[in-house]
């Protein structure tokens, strides 16, 4: 097997941006175009349902449209076993899935755009349920070619790269978006964003084809086989330390979304202005997430998988004290800006190291299922228990909230710690280095 995280001292990023310009430019315009949907449905069009006086409550249950990228592990065994309608004969099944996906989402903003939520809330509510599937979609079919399209010991830059895409996607969603409606209105925005999505759209039709997609796939494989041989290749692979690894995953990222979801009341109770909040998290907060993804592929290859893993989960979660001092210390704009630097910079960097270890658990076979299932999985227990944090507030207060946050890490670096020992037992750096075989020694 190949070592994703073989010390590369030498190599910078643009180096590789110069020797394989074909396959990491088009991975940086496909995750510019996965950065787009989300905050169309969420974030930012809770701004225009704000304008058109849609009940506060009412946008609050319309955030749910972001529950498609929740549970899109229960479609994407679909798009492993079949080809894309018309697009996969020309792409291959793989660029075909993503070119359909990417069709929907234009189609969704178009919808939206043409919608008016102030008299005729269902249209806006329909497609922006479209929206976010086909968003979730388009999610699925990038990363399973991210994963399929490059040798495994470029998964730190392919990963990075399709990252640092995805972050000026949602810049441009958030930020661009918002710009666009004050200037010239809801419509043209939504019609803007639409427009952008078809240097997408290009990219998907030049992207490079996936080795995988020229050998032979199984003829009209069953429900059962689909939905389930994904779920069963990978435990077969991950043999005895499936369980541990699995909850590794759903716990990595828990302290980060109870926290996040708390992070703008803080501000507010604060008295920061919305303008101090834009430039602070939007704008300054942009680089310094930037500056997290980078280093993340530089640590994940210079210190391996499993070591920058522990550092990830360690740096996430002891970052929520930047915002636990931010709360005792009070109203300070410098103090503002150190706190959300020092908070944003530490989830950028123990996100990119989540999503390069999930990746290097795949198979090349089920790589959009399994992958999907891996993120959901991630995803949906911080998501629930995001919903305790306004109670939590109200009993603690927001300094002590955030220390607690900080302290769920800890046993999270723990089990870190005892699966990288474990497989350092097996004989590699992470899962992915070791065979299915040398691994079932340990049953």
């Amino acid at each position: 097997m190949h070592d994703i995280s073989a010390p590369q001292d030498k190599t910078s990023l643009l180096k590789h941006l110069t020797q394989d310009p074909r396959r990491l430019g088009s991975a940086i315009v496909l995750g510019f175009s996965t950065g787009l949907p989300f905050l169309l449905v969420y974030s930012t069009q809770s701004a225009w349902l704000y304008e058109a006086n849609v009940p506060v409550e009412t946008i609050g249950l319309l955030s749910e449209m972001t529950l498609a990228y929740k549970f899109k592990w229960l479609w994407s065994p679909f798009l492993d076993e079949y080809d894309a309608p018309i697009f996969s004969r020309f792409l291959g099944r793989r660029r075909g899935w993503i070119v359909v996906s990417q069709i929907a989402v234009i189609l969704g903003l178009i919808g939206v755009a043409f919608g008016d939520p102030a008299n005729w809330l269902a249209w806006t509510v329909a497609f922006s349920f479209a929206l976010g599937v086909a968003g979730a979609t388009q999610d699925i079919t990038v990363d399973g070619w991210r994963i399929t399209v490059a040798p495994k010991e470029k998964l730190a830059v392919m990963t990075s790269v399709t990252e640092i895409g995805y972050r000026v996607g949602t810049l441009a969603a958030g930020a661009g978006a918002l710009y666009l409606a004050h200037f010239y209105g809801w419509r043209a925005a939504y019609l803007g964003m639409a427009a952008i999505m078809l240097f997408g759209l290009t990219a998907a039709v030049l992207a490079p084809e996936p080795p995988s997609d020229y050998e032979l796939h199984r003829e009209r494989p069953g429900f059962v086989f689909t939905v389930t041989e994904p779920i069963k290749e990978l435990f077969r692979r991950l043999g005895p330390m499936a369980a541990a690894i699995l909850l590794l995953i759903a716990g990595f990222r828990m302290p980060g979304y109870v926290s996040g979801a708390m992070a703008m009341p803080l501000f507010k109770n604060l008295n920061f202005s919305e303008a101090d909040i834009a430039t602070v998290t939007k704008v300054f907060g942009f680089w310094i997430a930037l500056g997290g993804t980078f280093l993340a592929g530089v640590v994940v290859r210079k210190f391996g998988m499993m070591k920058s893993l522990l550092i990830g989960t360690v740096a996430g979660s002891a970052s929520h004290l930047s915002l636990a001092w931010l709360a005792a210390h009070g109203h300070d704009f410098t103090d503002f800006a150190l706190a959300v630097g020092v908070d944003g910079f530490a989830y950028a960097f123990a996100q990119v190291v989540l999503i390069i270890y999930m990746s290097s658990l795949v198979s090349t076979e089920f790589a959009t299922s399994q992958y999907a299932l891996l993120t959901s999985l991630c995803a949906l227990p911080g998501s629930l228990l995001a919903g305790t944090s306004g109670f939590l507030i109200k009993q603690t207060g927001f300094e002590t909230f955030f220390i607690w946050t900080s302290l769920m890490g800890v046993p999270v670096a723990i089990l870190a710690w005892w699966v990288w020992r474990e497989q350092e037992k097996l004989g590699g750096d992470s899962l992915a280095e070791i065979s299915p075989e040398r691994a079932a020694e340990t049953d």
